[in-house]
């Protein structure tokens, strides 16, 4: 077992995968702070009594402010989308390179002792052989993954230079309750928000590509595990090891929310990969990751937290 820890900080902690990982520091008895712009996140996913600190991890002097009598620091705040990084490049870069190079400096100055960094399966690009394993050829295929790896090295880098620990958690296709939606990110989601609406899903290419989703919840727990692991300067794969396609994705939901309509079709989008599944040997060997959660089983409390949302969005309209 790893060493113990008493106060961690969350960047990006009232998103989507951030708040699941500051729930679960919570119930361990651990302070937790979190730093967020709320561009996506939102407060009402904070535990409670949490530290909050409002603003972007590019703010030094907050970066410092937010690290105060912090042990082990989970880097979650990002611009998350592979889509909009060849339209936004600059704020990609920004954001994910060098918001990670300050919140790594400022880390390091704290003298934190380990740094759990969220990295992307968009580092892998378009490799043929499936399920992918962290080694090998890594050739991301747009900006938001050239960010992510670039971000990378920097942990790595930067974790020997300050002398803490760090591990990089490459997340695959993130999906469960509470996932903020966005044109972009949560096929899931988005397919839902449709069809609540009387809209049948868009699928993009064939719908035969395939995706490694894996729930938000063993998400949060490889996370901790990590944390808990002596794993130290590598990368590791969050996913579940096994592929669904968008096809049998969109069929699902058609069937539980509207039975008779067909998908829309759409050309696949520059820098998609046509496949993504995980090898997640790595992950059950080193950190005991055992992901137990199907699309098929989840699927119900995704769709009723989607719903909650849309229907509030449209209380308020």
């Amino acid at each position: 077992m790893g060493r113990r820890y008493e106060k961690a900080l969350v960047t990006g902690g009232a998103g989507f995968i951030g708040s699941h990982i500051a729930g679960r520091l919570k119930a361990l008895g651990m302070e937790v702070a979190v730093i967020d712009d709320l561009s996506m996140g939102s407060l009402e996913n904070l535990p409670s009594c949490v530290e909050f600190h409002h603003g972007s991890i590019l703010d030094q002097a907050l970066m410092k402010k937010a690290l105060a009598g912090v042990d082990i620091v989970f880097h979650n705040a990002a611009k998350v989308s592979i889509r909009n990084s060849f339209d936004d490049i600059y704020g990609d870069t920004e954001t994910n390179v060098l918001g990670t190079v300050n919140v790594l400096r400022e880390a390091g100055k704290a003298k934190i002792k380990k740094f759990i960094f969220a990295s992307s399966m968009a580092v892998y690009g378009d490799r043929a052989r499936l399920p992918v394993a962290e080694d090998g050829i890594l050739e991301p295929i747009s900006p938001y993954g050239a960010g992510k790896l670039a971000a990378e090295a920097y942990v790595r880098q930067l974790a020997r230079y300050y002398g803490f620990e760090s591990v990089v958690l490459r997340y695959f296709n993130t999906y469960g309750p509470g996932q903020t939606l966005t044109p972009y990110v949560g096929v899931i989601t988005i397919f839902i928000n449709s069809l609540l609406q009387g809209r049948p899903p868009m699928v993009f290419g064939s719908g035969a590509q395939v995706r490694d989703f894996v729930y938000v919840g063993d998400v949060a727990e490889a996370n901790i595990l990590a944390m808990k692991s002596s794993v130290n300067g590598m990368a590791v794969n969050v996913g579940t090891g096994k592929g669904t396609s968008v096809n049998d994705i969109a069929s699902l939901l058609i069937s539980r929310l509207g039975p008779g309509l067909e998908p829309v079709r759409a050309p696949l989008p520059l820098g998609e990969p046509k496949d993504s599944v995980a090898d997640i040997t790595r992950a059950r060997n080193l950190l005991g990751f055992d992901p137990r959660t199907r699309v098929e089983h989840a699927i119900s409390e995704v769709i009723e937290s989607v719903k909650a949302n849309f229907q509030a969005g449209l209380a308020g309209a």
